[in-house]
């Protein structure tokens, strides 16, 4: 089997800020992005024929991270009508019948890293998908057999895909966002390093602690100053083990909450009928409401 693991919080995101017309309920909340939202998800379960799927959403922005460093991405600044649709979109995808993941303390992106690993090698699954272009799921990557798939540009990235991509070994992304930082999760990496140096000299050493400390001991083709690179790295060693940690994505072992023991629970069964009815109803998204291809024949039945 194919285990499809959704980022729904991307999804979320990518809908609502997409450039059309904002999609209302009748007392005028957006649901510009559960409407995306449910659109790529029925996509994903018709046409691409997605059997086994599970959603991994941030039930609240904030994590164990902003802990480790308060300036990490949180909630401060987000539009109010994007985080009033997070706890809405959570009610889609049980009324779809999908198995869902909301993360508290850990992030959508975390269960979705515990998942993959918890599963990698398990003898009934053939490959799992990472639907998410998120260049910080690129660390999950294994081979062909855990892939990272960007459903929008149609683009899945193995292992030697994510080599040519960011020019190092998928264990290396965390080093690697470390050294040139990620804007999107608030953290500035370290000056000097750009994305092209950092991959090099990653590539060469693969990890932080690899990297000989004395500049005149690099042994990285095309690499000008590494004497001055190699201080600045000293320098700020505590500093890019820190980024490193927020960037490496956490596993079962670590905590993180995932339910399902085994791949085959992750099976869709069909939509909710009444579920998806009411939720349909509600949120006035009449066009989507005949829309699912399957019914659960337990109509009536809690999602799981």
């Amino acid at each position: 089997m194919d285990l499809h693991l959704v980022d729904a919080t991307y999804e979320l995101f990518r809908a609502h800020y997409a450039p059309r017309p904002p999609v209302r309920a009748a007392d005028g909340t957006n649901m510009s992005g559960v409407s995306g939202l449910c659109d790529q998800l029925l996509y994903l379960l018709r046409e691409e024929g997605a059997t086994h799927v599970a959603c991994a959403t941030d039930r609240v922005i904030e994590s164990f991270r902003n802990e480790m460093y308060p300036s990490y991405k949180s909630s401060a600044g987000m539009d109010p009508e994007l985080l009033a649709q997070f706890p809405i979109a959570e009610e889609a995808i049980e009324a779809l019948g999908l198995v869902l993941w909301p993360m508290v303390e850990y992030e959508a992106d975390d269960a979705i890293a515990a998942a993959a690993w918890q599963w990698a090698d398990h003898p009934e699954v053939d490959r799992i998908l990472v639907c998410t272009p998120d260049k910080d799921m690129a660390q999950l990557v294994r081979d062909a057999r855990v892939v990272l798939w960007d459903r929008r540009r149609r683009i899945v990235y193995d292992d030697a895909a994510v080599r040519v991509k960011w020019g190092v070994a998928p264990e290396s992304i965390p080093d690697w966002l470390a050294l040139v930082g990620d804007a999107s999760d608030g953290f500035p990496g370290i000056a000097g390093f750009g994305a092209k140096t950092a991959a090099a000299v990653l590539a060469r050493y693969g990890h932080l602690e690899q990297i000989p400390i004395r500049g005149s001991a690099w042994e990285v083709p095309g690499i000008r100053n590494a004497v001055g690179l190699a201080q600045v790295l000293r320098d700020h060693l505590a500093d890019a083990l820190l980024y490193r940690s927020l960037a490496r994505l956490r596993s079962v072992a670590d905590g993180v909450p995932i339910p399902q023991r085994e791949p085959r629970e992750l099976e869709w069964l069909g939509a909710q009928p009444d579920r998806w009815a009411a939720f349909c109803d509600a949120w006035g998204l009449d066009r989507l409401r005949n829309r699912p291809h399957r019914w659960h024949a337990a109509q009536g039945q809690p999602a799981r």
